[in-house]
């Protein structure tokens, strides 16, 4: 009777169980987030598209305002914000940065991609904190960095008339770091619906909703009404940190931009929980 001896697996054989396999870790998740994130196309347009309406929206602001100050009316002389002007471009950027996103979820549920990733980490958890924290780091600097340039080549066309300010005066550094501020939370919330909903239209549609237009059916309100509540709808919270002058019912800058944050923070909160019972 013969015996069969056993023979040992090949070198680098998936079937060898001595082959030892990488932890999941939140440092390891946030690095394949960061490889999909830089290799969408997508993602560089938008952030483009994102820094060009930004400058170019406040440098445009800035040369019409120069052009037209001979001309202007003392009441508009008295309102106006050198500051403020320069930095027009970030409402059109919020829509940008809101789009993407809610991109950098529901992106991966359209093409199914999501399943690999949820069954590549298990715990799923750390797979929102890793696209949250990333595209909220990323937004942070360009839009940062974008602001500063809007505000300096804005200042360089106001010069003309010399009506320019700088980042001297109480509130000018307050106002530009938090264009930056404002948007990095706002392409948060975006993360955080697109986890909610899923689904890229629906997704977009509720950013838009939320910071576009509940302001504008809160105006449509009595007067009474729309100041006791039109200061604390998501935009118009987070805006009070742009804003050098406010009125009085409305939020002091950084309690605006407080009550901005828990909107986005409740928003990831309930994606967290509903990520945690779905399926993928």
């Amino acid at each position: 009777m013969s015996t069969l001896t056993p023979t040992a697996p090949a070198a680098g054989s998936a079937a060898s169980p001595d082959v030892p396999r990488g932890r999941v870790t939140q440092a390891r998740v946030l690095y394949s987030e960061w490889i999909k994130l830089r290799t969408l196309r997508s993602t560089f347009y938008t952030l483009i598209a994102a820094v060009v309406a930004l400058v170019g929206f406040g440098a445009l602001f800035c040369a019409v305002t120069a052009n037209r100050w001979p001309h202007m009316h003392a009441g508009e002389r008295a309102h106006f914000d050198p500051a403020l002007t320069s930095l027009r471009g970030y409402f059109l950027a919020q829509l940008a940065i809101g789009v993407l996103g809610v991109l950098v979820v529901t992106g991966e549920y359209a093409t199914g991609m999501i399943r690999a990733t949820m069954s590549a980490v298990p715990r799923r958890l750390p797979v929102l904190w890793a696209k949250a924290a990333l595209y909220s780091a990323v937004t942070w600097v360009l839009m940062t960095a974008g602001a500063l340039i809007a505000f300096l080549v804005g200042q360089a066309l106001l010069s003309s008339q010399h009506i320019d300010t700088t980042l001297s005066p109480p509130g000018a550094t307050r106002m530009v770091l938090g264009v930056g501020l404002y948007l990095t939370v706002v392409g948060l919330l975006g993360v955080a619906i697109g986890a909610l909903i899923r689904n890229t239209a629906g997704g977009i549609a509720t950013v838009f909703g939320l910071l576009l237009v509940l302001p504008a059916l809160a105006e449509a309100l009595p007067q009474s009404w729309n100041n006791a509540i039109g200061p604390y709808l998501p935009s118009n919270a987070g805006q009070a940190l742009i804003s050098l002058h406010r009125e009085a019912h409305t939020l002091a800058p950084w309690t605006g931009f407080g009550v901005f944050c828990l909107y986005a923070l409740a928003a990831l909160a309930g994606a967290a929980a509903l990520l945690k019972r779905r399926d993928a």
